[in-house]
């Protein structure tokens, strides 16, 4: 067996028939392939779609985002002739009706496994196997699902029908059945579709092409049988339990069917556009060579740190001609201005990537207004949205890590102008009430209606944790960037700005001290300066920030850093996270569950997030000086990567045992921060 082969064998996860035949656990996990530029495929290990963004091709029509639902489904039969004459129809599929699942394809299937890509192997019955894999070829709206018809019965044959399920709609929401029935060309091994204009998308017909070929040619005995109908009442619980709209119809415009042979593989591609060549097709399946490349890029020595590389890879978008961004986590986020700077140095640097941490950087610093970078590109339309106050500080970090690699000569000077604006924006005063406090050099933000932290849940009207005043971290970060600035006025050869910058960080972080410190011994304050409520004592995670950010307001000598390190670990660890807030508090919400206005109220007020356990291992190794220790907090995360997005770690976790977990099931913080602090406690470091 081969090098590359033993790397791919470790590091995929194979789950078996006891797994992929127990609905409950087949219908939890979830699979994910991506195409670098913000299209992708997604479902259960079932097959069933579960929620309204599960789907074969959700293509970005604008890339990285115009995301829209060009095919939820293929639904195959598979067809056996045995030698007698007996002929045999085995449904593969699996969908949810109301009150029923139908067809129980999984219940067939014998193996999964994920890499190099996802694949299903089922044994419908004595001496037939059967296995389909998934495939997406970089930069391109398409995907290839391969079938081959792994053993079959002596004198017996084969074919596949299939039937596509097709949709255009945004993927934010559901299909449903309306008046229209699509006209179809067939053209020996190709379908060609034109759907109609997609609201909020699209105001253009998009085209969808289906081909099938088998040996890099097309498949020329293809079989085409219009029937144009309707399916109703897919049923998507995941959406039923976050109190939407759980609903889908989804319409087929006929059925296609080939033969099979024995060990030969036949592809169906979809693509939106033109059907791809034969050759992109024989590339997007050779994903192993793709996943030995990123392996040596990222130079990652255990299994634990190459499924994390592999895993941030999907979130790292690079568009020709439009901007390298990171995806906040799929299947629903976007790019967001706070949720990029934070993962930068994981996503990108702990993989070798600085000329795409550069590109990113240049990008949202092109989009800088009023001095601060956004913190959304929305799905549709081009205005960007301005509602944080974290996610330029965030950049300040992200600037000084990038260049910190040694890797990026020009980029302190690329930045310095900037860099300038931002700190005498936040000086003067810019949006939301955002300003330095001249009595203090600390950063005051925020006001009625908005949420600007990263604890940013809204209802309505409602800010579920608004945090005016001065919030803990973003007074670490603001500490942090006055550094950074002094740092990068000392690699441009300029005194008076590096002593003029140090002397305002020193005054930021006596006033720091002089007010977050709690006189209890329970850490931080969460809000100092809050209207109303003066300093806010809940116990909160954003205080690990002031002792774990490279330029820390809080030395991990002193004794405020160990009150914050004991704080934390008593009132908010687990093993999957850190809590947003103390089960003590009369606030507390123990489950991440509900209507949208359930969920936003537990959101922030305990609810467990992955990505906030990276810093605090960072700051407790700084503090304690035990870096197995911390390893081995983030170690815990291990286990998730199989149990719920496959392959990589969730959005949430409930606030309570047994910490189920929940939101997007792949995100890149949670991937980001794990990857970035395990590298930095093991001592490896990746400069590209």
């Amino acid at each position: 067996m081969s090098q590359l082969s033993d790397e791919i064998t470790e590091l995929a996860i194979q789950l078996d028939a006891a797994v992929l035949r127990a609905d409950g656990s087949a219908l939890r996990r979830e699979w994910l392939v991506t195409n670098g530029a913000g299209a992708f495929s997604s479902g259960t290990l079932a097959g069933a779609n579960t929620r309204r963004y599960h789907g074969l091709l959700t293509a970005a029509l604008n890339p990285p985002l115009g995301r829209a639902l060009l095919l939820s489904k293929l639904e195959e039969v598979l067809e056996i002739t045995l030698p007698g004459g007996n002929k045999q129809q085995f449904a593969l599929g699996c969908n949810i009706y109301p009150g029923a699942i139908y067809p129980h394809g999984n219940q067939m299937l014998t193996d999964w496994i994920s890499l190099p890509e996802p694949q299903w192997t089922w044994e419908p019955c004595t001496g037939v196997s059967f296995a389909k894999r998934i495939a997406m070829p970089p930069g391109i709206n398409a995907v290839c699902i391969e079938y081959t018809l792994r053993a079959l019965p002596e004198g017996a044959t084969a074919r596949l029908l299939v039937n596509p399920l097709v949709a255009w709609r945004d993927f934010h929401s559901h299909m449903k059945a309306c008046g229209t029935l699509l006209p179809v060309i067939a053209n020996g091994s190709q379908l060609a579709f034109t759907l109609p204009p997609i609201q909020n998308v699209s105001t253009y017909p998009t085209p969808l092409t289906i081909e099938v070929q088998s040996g890099g040619s097309p498949l020329v005995n293809m079989e085409w049988n219009a029937s144009p109908e309707w399916y109703y009442n897919f049923q998507h619980p995941w959406e039923a339990d976050r109190g939407l709209d759980s609903t889908e119809d989804l319409y087929c415009p006929g059925q296609f069917a080939f033969p099979l042979t024995a060990k030969q593989p036949v592809v169906v591609t979809a693509a939106a556009g033109a059907a791809i060549p034969a050759e992109t097709v024989t590339s997007a399946l050779n994903t192993a060579h793709r996943i030995q490349k990123l392996l040596a890029q990222s130079k990652a020595s255990d299994s634990f740190t190459r499924q994390l590389s592999l895993s941030s890879a999907d979130f790292l978008v690079k568009v020709p001609g439009n901007r390298t961004s990171i995806l906040a986590g799929y299947p629903w986020f976007g790019d967001w201005g706070r949720d990029t700077m934070i993962c930068l140095p994981g996503i990108c640097l702990a993989n070798g990537e600085v000329d795409a941490a550069v590109e990113i950087l240049s990008s949202f610093a092109h989009a800088a207004d009023r001095g601060m970078i956004p913190n959304r590109f929305p799905d549709y339309g081009d205005t960007p949205e301005y509602n944080t106050v974290d996610a330029t500080l965030w950049m300040f970090n992200a600037i000084w890590l990038t260049h910190s690699t040694g890797k990026a000569p020009n980029l302190a000077r690329q930045m310095w102008s900037l860099l300038e604006t931002i700190v005498k924006a936040h000086q003067d005063g810019t949006r939301h009430n955002i300003h330095v406090d001249p009595a203090d050099n600390l950063l005051y933000a925020g006001e009625n209606g908005v949420q600007l932290t990263w604890m940013d849940a809204k209802v309505g009207d409602w800010v579920v944790t608004p945090r005016i005043g001065k919030p803990v971290e973003i007074n670490a970060l603001w500490h942090n960037a006055l550094c950074v600035m002094a740092e990068l006025a000392k690699v441009l050869s300029n005194a008076d700005a590096e002593q003029h910058y140090r002397q305002l960080a020193v005054s930021t972080a006596g006033s720091f001290i002089a007010k977050f410190v709690r006189p209890d011994g329970l850490g931080l304050y969460d809000v100092i300066d809050s209207p109303g409520i003066g300093n806010d004592g809940a116990i909160r995670p954003n205080q690990v920030f002031a002792v774990s950010l490279p330029f820390a307001p809080v030395p991990a000598n002193s004794p405020a850093a160990t009150q914050v390190i004991n704080v934390v670990d008593a009132h908010l660890r687990t093993s999957c996270g850190l809590r947003t807030l103390s089960p003590q508090d009369s606030a507390y919400q123990p489950r991440y569950a509900g209507s949208p206005l359930q969920r936003d109220g537990a959101y922030h007020q305990g609810t467990v997030w992955p990505w906030l356990l990276g810093a605090f291992a960072e700051a407790s190794a700084a503090v304690n000086g035990d870096k197995a220790a911390s390893l081995a907090m983030l170690e815990q995360l291990h286990s998730q990567i199989a149990t719920f997005g496959i392959g990589s770690i969730a959005e949430v976790f409930d606030g309570d045992a047994p910490h189920r977990p929940n939101g997007c099931p792949a995100q890149a913080w949670s991937v980001a921060e794990t990857l970035r602090v395990w590298i930095k406690l093991k001592g490896e470091t990746n400069n590209g």
